[in-house]
């Protein structure tokens, strides 16, 4: 009953769609993140920061477009709007706060599955320092 609205169907389906893009963006940042570690021999830290860095702007892009094209829906008055409001508010407020969520907490899962990863299969876990400096060696 937050906002004085019920969770009815039609705000379900708004949070169907907030789940997957939300999905899509975290996809969007670990595909990056993966294809730097493997093609560019990036440290896991190092590769999930540029694969934030690079792609903000288009999950940021994704997500104005839906904040603005659900504004309609939130804000309208009218014949029908009790049906349609719910969902605008859905969408909106599900996407400030999942968007959020995303871009600090996919980071921080993508680490620790790497983590894990080296402590299930026993490999050594990658040089933090970069690819530049060897173990070891003295940094100039």
């Amino acid at each position: 009953m937050l906002l004085r609205y019920d969770l009815d169907i039609i705000a379900i389906i708004g949070i169907i769609l907030l789940i997957g893009i939300v999905k899509k963006n975290a996809i969007m940042m670990i595909d990056f993140a993966l294809d730097a570690e493997r093609s560019e021999g990036l440290p896991p830290r190092e590769a999930i920061y540029q694969a934030s860095l690079l792609r903000f702007r288009p999950i940021m892009m994704t997500t104005m477009a839906a904040i603005l094209g659900a504004m309609p829906l939130m804000l309208g008055t009218g014949t029908g709007s009790e049906l349609r409001q719910p969902l605008g508010i859905a969408i909106v407020g599900g996407l400030v706060v999942s968007q959020m969520l995303t871009l600090f907490t996919t980071p921080v899962i993508y680490l620790y599955f790497d983590r894990l990863a080296v402590r299930l299969t026993g490999r050594r876990p990658s040089n933090p320092l970069g690819p530049s400096i060897a173990p070891g060696a003295p940094a100039e």
